[in-house]
């Protein structure tokens, strides 16, 4: 059996922190053996810097992914193609800075597979991912069993179609991008873990992460309100999913709510 933790969207300042309290304990607590965390909103909310992911990887993070917000702080950009533990969403067009997907080994020398996807439902017009997984997975089970999605899509019924769609070709298809962790993990007939959204790891008095002032008075105004991370506790959202080596099935899958 191998034991993967897949930690929410870290958000800015309070969500590196949050790593730093949680991730080694947890590793230990739970004899996890790889780490995946999406780091798109690790910049103050807003993209992800080199300096950050090397936060990140100190935390004790194996594999980031990533979002949207992929290509937000410039610097990253060139850094994607000599970083192999970050991944961007696949569906980007051929050409794009860095990789979707990789091969990554446990603690123990079992590769894991990870592959980033995004939305299109309220997101940017990218690639089908339905297809782009269809070309993709094939590539990574020449390799390995135990393949890990990161599917970050706003829409929840976006989500749980491409979990459908691929039960039985993927160990685990995890959903981000809202910062609201949903209570509705389960195996999927085929063996595949699903849940629709692993939540937030970042400041918990916030609007998804913002000043929760600056959201309300957008609200309120209709009026352009620059955002910003909000600071204080935190709350940290991850979950934890068990897979058999052999067949690459999640025979469990389990949530996680730590807070400050």
């Amino acid at each position: 059996m191998i034991r993967i933790m897949m930690i929410g969207d870290v958000f800015g300042r309070s969500g590196r922190r949050a790593l730093k309290d949680n991730v080694v304990e947890l590793v230990r607590e739970h004899k996890i053996d790889l780490v995946l965390a999406n780091g798109e909103n690790a910049a103050g909310g807003n993209g992800i810097t080199r300096e950050n992911a090397r936060e990140i990887f100190d935390a004790g993070v194996d594999v980031i992914t990533m979002g949207n917000h992929v290509w937000n702080k410039k610097e990253i950009i060139n850094y994607l193609d000599k970083e192999e533990r970050i991944i961007r969403p696949q569906n980007y067009p051929p050409g794009t800075p860095g990789m979707g997907f990789g091969l990554f080994k446990t603690k123990n020398n079992d590769v894991v597979g990870v592959v980033n996807m995004s939305g299109r439902i309220f997101m940017p017009e990218l690639d089908c991912p339905f297809r782009c997984a269809d070309q993709v997975i094939p590539l990574l089970r020449e390799k390995t069993s135990i393949i890990i999605m990161d599917f970050h899509a706003e829409a929840t019924s976006e989500k749980a179609a491409m979990a459908y769609y691929l039960d039985g070709r993927l160990s685990a298809i995890c959903g981000t991008h809202t910062h609201v962790q949903t209570a509705d993990e389960r195996i999927l007939e085929g063996g595949t873990a699903f849940i629709t959204d692993i939540g937030m790891t970042g400041p918990r008095d916030s609007v998804i992460g913002v000043k929760k002032e600056l959201v309300i008075r957008k609200f309120i105004t209709q009026m352009p309100q620059k955002f910003e991370a909000a600071t204080g506790l935190y709350q940290f959202n991850a979950v934890v999913i068990d897979i058999q080596q052999e067949t690459g099935q999640a025979v469990a899958i389990k949530r996680i709510q730590n807070f400050e």
